[in-house]
């Protein structure tokens, strides 16, 4: 999706500049993961102990109920994302303002648009439950042309979160302004190759990869599963942290793109060529 490796880590670094002056943004992401736990767990929790989920499959109403289920799920689990995600972005783009935000200032940007992230969270939960029962009825086809739409969904919302937080729009009018922002300055052609995220997720499997061998390595050698154990919880946490900081990176990144997209401008932090390649130019 984006241009280059080179590109990816010139971006990454561009945007810690960013976050190492005002810290206080990896709050976001961090609230966004505990909340998503605490979803999680209100959700299946109850329907374990109470012995819910046994009985929805043995229900004949049992598909209709769980579809209702599920859905309430995403959309609870998709708000609390979104929520955190919107208060990143509203700080970052204060930020890239010249701004110097505090993390209240970035909850009340996500509350002053609750309503719209709600709404983008139920058609978010819909269009998700549309693919997943296009990849899970229709084989290996049913799985390639779900991939295909989540992509092209993923790309057409890249920059609803900014749209919502800047221009007010309802969620609909958001992931339409958000297509036509990328189709306007980008062109529809898509360069694939690393992002950010990429790195990242390479970062992650390096560590678990590596980090296991050392931990089964050590534990083995010292016959102890002291070691084991506090050596798997030292890569859990690194790759918590990792996931916290990318989040907060690819936040201000998203921030820095609606800026040249919507307004034509380029932070001084990040260079002009990488926010103008970061997507194919449009031919002409």
């Amino acid at each position: 999706m984006f241009g280059s490796f080179s590109n990816s880590w010139r971006l990454i670094k561009a945007s810690a500049n960013i976050l190492n002056t005002n810290k206080s943004l990896l709050i976001y992401p961090f609230v966004s993961a505990i909340a998503s736990i605490i979803v999680i767990i209100s959700f299946f929790v109850p329907l374990a102990v109470s012995g819910l989920i046994e009985k929805l499959d043995k229900s004949s109403g049992a598909p209709v109920i769980a579809i209702g289920v599920s859905f309430l799920f995403y959309v609870v689990l998709y708000t609390v994302i979104f929520f955190c995600n919107t208060a990143l972005v509203g700080s970052a783009l204060m930020m890239l303002r010249g701004g110097n935000p505090t993390v209240s200032d970035g909850f009340s940007i996500a509350r002053e648009r609750l309503s719209s992230i709600v709404g983008y969270a139920m058609i978010a939960a819909t269009v998700g439950m549309v693919l997943r029962a296009i990849s899970e009825r229709s084989g290996i086809v049913g799985r390639i042309i779900s991939g295909i739409l989540g992509f092209a969904w993923t790309v057409a919302t890249f920059l609803v979160v900014p749209i919502l937080v800047i221009e007010k729009a309802d969620p609909l009018e958001a992931i339409k302004r958000s297509a036509a922002l990328l189709r306007q300055t980008w062109g529809e052609q898509l360069v694939g190759s690393f992002s950010m995220g990429s790195i990242f997720g390479l970062l992650m499997v390096g560590i678990i990869i590596l980090g296991g061998m050392l931990v089964g390595g050590l534990a083995t050698a010292l016959n102890s599963v002291a070691v084991g154990v506090l050596g798997v919880l030292a890569i859990v946490l690194a790759i918590v942290l990792i996931g916290l900081y990318s989040s907060a990176l690819q936040g201000i990144y998203t921030a820095a793109l609606y800026e040249y997209a919507a307004q034509g401008k380029v932070s001084d932090t990040f260079d002009a060529d990488l926010i103008t390649n970061a997507f194919k130019r449009k031919n002409g």
